[in-house]
């Protein structure tokens, strides 16, 4: 049984508004989700996420010296009851908790982040 559902990835930047404004230019998808630091167009298992980062420094790809900046975003039925399920496979939770009360953000054991939220 899976402990959470893929509902899309994000990607870092300074202008959440404006990469999303391309984004929704580009794909016809509709914002489902827009806060200061945070929208989300699309449907959970078909969105895309942009973050606000302070200090944001695009990737150099294809070098590495600045890598690439995404992470995965996965829905759970219910936040305290996920979380534990996916700690006790493996991941961590890092203090910092930019909205707890929304989704968490957790790191896979090599310390990629991603977050869960209750999608639905």
């Amino acid at each position: 049984m899976a402990l959470a559902t893929y509902t899309g990835f994000s990607l870092d930047c300074d202008d959440p508004a404006a990469l999303s404004d391309f984004y929704v230019k580009l794909l016809g998808m509709e914002v489902a989700y827009t806060s200061d630091e945070f929208i989300y167009l699309g449907a959970p298992g078909n969105g895309i996420g942009f973050v606000k980062v302070a200090k944001y420094v695009p990737p150099t790809w294809p070098e590495s010296d600045v890598p690439k900046q995404a992470h995965i975003e996965l829905g759970v039925a219910e936040l305290e009851a996920g979380e534990a399920a996916i700690l006790a496979i493996g991941a961590t939770k890092p203090e910092h908790q930019p909205q707890p009360d929304r989704w968490r953000v957790l790191l896979d054991p090599a310390g990629h982040p991603f977050c869960i939220s209750v999608m639905g």
